[in-house]
C-alpha cells in the first residue's frame, strides 16, 4: 500500500501517486486564496482538469502504469502552470487549478490552452508511448461565482460542456446553460427559427494533395440564436431529432448547400464540390434519391460534385432502407463518405457491405501522428485500407504544417482544417476561392534533394554544424528540441539525420528509434560528447542508428560520414526501384 505524503513542514496530506495535494485535505486552500484575490481586486480562474480516456490506460495496461502515468501528468501539470498557481488532484481522473491574475495578465482559458499544449508531446512509460489529451472547464470568481464551492461547481459544469461537445477542448462557465430545453416549446421555437432564417450554413474548403488547390466546401450548420449567440449543432441537434423535426432540417440544409454549390458553378468554378452530412433520418426517408436526384437535375450540376457525409454509426445499424438508398445514391452517382471514421464502431464486414467513395479520418486519429508511432501506424493504417479499397482519404481538423506534411507523405487524398480556412457564410469566401490556394508554400514541390536534419539542445554547437554542413550544398534543417524536429521531419522530406545523445526531453537514441518507426528510409546518426556504449550498442542492433560520431569532431572527417551517409541512401533508392 503507498503510504501518505508530506510537505517540508511535515504537515501537508499530499495524494500518494500523483504527488500533489489533494483537494480539501489541508493543503493550499480555495477559500483563503478568493478572500486574498479579492482584498487586492484580483480575480481566480479555477480550472478544472478531465485526463481524457484515462481508463482505458488502466484497463489496457494496468494499474501500475496508470499510476506512473498520474504522476507523470501531474508533474507536467505543475510544470506547466504559472509559478504561483496551485495544484490539486480531485477524483481519480481530475486535476483542479487556480491562479490569481489581473487584468492584462493570462486568464483561465489562456492558461488552459497552455496545459494542452504541454501535452502535445506524448507520455514515455516504456515500453508505452501514451497520447494525453485534456478537457478542461474554466470558472472565474467573482465573474461566475462568490465562494469557492460555487466557483468549483461552476468549473464542474464548465468541464461537462467540453464533455458534451466531444472532449479535448476548453469551455468557459455560461451563465445559462448552452443546451436548449427540449421542454418550454421547443419544437415551436425551433420552427420559428427555421421559418425566420436562423440557421445558416458556414463553409470550410477541402484542398486536394495533388496541388493543394481547393476542390469543395463542407456544408456546416450553424443557428444564429438571438438570445444565446452562435450554436454548433452538437448544442441542439439531440433535441432536434427528439421532436422530430430532424428531417424537415435535413432537406433544409441539403437544399441550400446544392443550391450555394449552383451559384459557385455558374460563376465558372465548375470544379468545385459540396459535402453535406446527411442524418440518419434523412437516410431512412423513402423518397431520399428521387428527390436528391430531381435537385440536382433543377440546378443542372453532375451529381458526383455532391458529396453526402454518412455518420458511421448509421451503416453499422445494417437497416434495410439504409441499405437500398445508399445503393440507389452510387447509381445516382453521388460521391458518398464515411464520417469520423474510427469513432462509430463500424465493423471491416459492413465497410465491404457499403461501398464508399471516401474515408474522413477525425481529428483525433492525427494530432499526435507526426510523432507518435501508434497513432501514426493507426492513421497510416487507415489511409492503406482505404486505398485498397478504391477509396480516397480526406483528413479531418488538420492545423499545422507538421500535420499536413506527415499526412501528404502517406498519401492522404484531401485534408480540411483551420490551417485553410474556418468556416464562414457563403458571401464571405470571394477572397478564399480567388486565390485557389490557400497554404502555396506547403505544397512547392522544389526542394533540394539532399536534406540533412541537425537535432542538438546547444545552441552553439547548431550554429556549428550549420556552417558547417551549408558549404557543401545540402539543405540543412535545425532543430533544438525533440518536438521541433519531429514537426521538421513531418514537413520535409529529410534523408540524413545527425543528432545529439543527451538531450532534456529524449534521449538520441530514443529519438531516432522512433524516427526509424515513424520515417524508415531516413540515416540516421548520433553526434555527441556522451558515451553510454550498452544504449548506443542496443540502439545500432536494432537498426536505430546508422553510426555513433563523437564530439569534439574533426570537420573534414565528419563531412564525410555525412557524404557517406547521403551516398548509402541514395544507393538505397535506387535498390528499392529496381534500378
Amino acid at each position: 500500500m503507498t503510504s501518505e505524503r508530506y510537505d517540508e513542514f511535515g504537515h501537508v496530506s499530499q495524494d500518494p501517486v500523483s504527488g500533489v495535494h489533494r483537494l480539501g485535505a489541508n493543503g493550499p486552500s480555495l477559500t483563503t486564496a478568493l478572500a486574498a484575490a479579492s482584498a487586492t481586486r484580483r480575480k481566480v480562474a479555477l480550472l478544472h482538469i478531465d485526463i481524457d480516456m484515462f481508463r482505458s490506460i488502466n484497463v489496457n495496461m494496468g494499474e501500475e502504469v496508470g499510476d506512473q502515468a498520474l504522476a507523470a501528468i501531474g508533474q507536467r501539470l505543475r510544470q506547466a502552470l504559472p509559478p504561483d498557481a496551485w495544484l490539486w488532484r480531485r477524483g481519480s481522473d481530475e486535476f483542479v487549478a487556480g491562479l490569481g491574475y489581473r487584468e492584462g495578465e493570462p486568464d483561465g482559458t489562456a492558461v488552459a490552452d497552455a496545459l494542452r499544449d504541454a501535452f502535445d508531446t506524448p507520455l514515455y512509460l516504456p515500453p508505452y508511448t501514451i497520447p494525453v489529451t485534456l478537457s478542461i472547464g474554466v470558472a472565474v470568481f467573482p465573474d461566475h461565482a462568490r465562494n469557492s464551492a460555487e466557483l468549483l461547481a461552476r468549473a464542474e459544469h464548465a468541464l461537462l460542456q467540453v464533455k458534451e461537445e466531444g472532449l479535448d477542448s476548453v469551455a468557459l462557465y455560461e451563465q445559462r446553460d448552452a443546451r436548449l430545453p427540449v421542454g418550454d416549446g421547443f419544437a415551436a421555437r425551433f420552427t420559428a427559427a427555421l421559418e425566420e432564417n436562423e440557421l445558416e450554413l458556414h463553409y470550410q474548403p477541402t484542398v486536394a494533395a495533388t496541388d493543394g488547390g481547393i476542390c469543395g466546401f463542407s456544408a456546416l450548420l450553424r443557428w444564429n440564436h438571438p438570445e444565446r449567440g452562435v450554436l454548433l449543432p452538437n448544442r441542439f441537434m439531440d433535441m432536434v431529432e427528439r421532436v422530430g423535426l430532424a428531417q424537415r432540417l435535413g432537406w433544409r440544409t441539403t437544399a441550400e448547400a446544392i443550391g450555394q454549390l449552383a451559384r459557385w458553378r455558374a460563376q465558372g468554378l465548375d470544379y468545385l464540390g459540396v459535402a453535406v452530412h446527411l442524418p440518419e433520418s434523412l437516410l431512412a426517408d423513402h423518397d431520399l434519391v428521387d428527390r436528391l436526384g430531381a435537385l440536382m437535375h433543377e440546378h443542372g450540376l453532375p451529381p458526383a460534385a455532391l458529396e453526402l457525409e454518412i455518420p458511421e454509426q448509421v451503416l453499422a445499424q445494417d437497416t434495410r432502407q439504409v441499405f437500398l438508398n445508399l445503393a440507389g445514391l452510387r447509381e445516382l452517382g453521388a460521391t458518398l463518405t464515411i464520417m469520423d471514421f474510427g469513432l462509430g464502431g463500424l465493423s471491416l464486414s459492413a465497410l465491404a457491405q457499403h461501398p464508399m467513395d471516401r474515408l474522413k479520418i477525425d481529428r483525433s486519429f492525427i494530432r499526435n501522428a507526426p510523432s507518435d508511432t501508434r497513432s501514426a501506424a493507426i492513421v497510416r493504417g487507415i489511409i492503406a485500407m482505404g486505398h485498397r479499397l478504391e477509396m480516397k482519404i480526406i483528413a479531418k481538423g488538420v492545423e499545422n504544417e507538421a500535420e499536413l506534411g506527415f499526412l501528404r507523405r502517406n498519401q492522404c487524398d484531401f485534408f480540411q482544417g483551420f490551417l485553410f480556412g474556418a468556416p464562414q457564410p457563403a458571401h464571405q469566401l470571394d477572397e478564399l476561392i480567388g486565390r485557389r490556394f490557400p497554404k502555396p508554400e506547403a505544397f512547392a514541390s522544389e526542394r533540394p534533394e539532399r536534406t540533412l536534419l541537425l537535432v542538438d539542445d546547444e545552441e552553439n554547437v547548431l550554429r556549428s554544424l550549420v556552417r558547417l554542413f551549408r558549404r557543401d550544398g545540402y539543405r540543412v534543417l535545425a532543430a533544438n528540441s525533440v518536438r521541433e524536429a519531429f514537426d521538421l521531419l513531418a514537413s520535409n522530406p529529410v534523408q540524413v539525420i545527425v543528432s545529439d545523445q543527451r538531450m532534456p526531453d529524449m534521449s538520441g537514441t530514443e529519438f531516432l528509434g522512433r524516427v526509424r518507426d515513424l520515417y524508415p528510409d531516413t540515416v540516421r546518426m548520433v553526434l555527441s560528447g556522451y558515451t553510454d556504449l550498452k544504449s548506443i550498442t542496443e540502439a545500432i542492433n536494432r537498426g536505430a542508428i546508422y553510426r555513433f560520431l563523437t564530439k569534439p569532431w574533426d570537420d573534414d572527417e565528419l563531412r564525410g560520414h555525412i557524404q557517406a551517409a547521403f551516398a548509402d541512401h541514395e544507393a538505397r533508392a535506387r535498390k528499392s526501384a529496381g534500378f
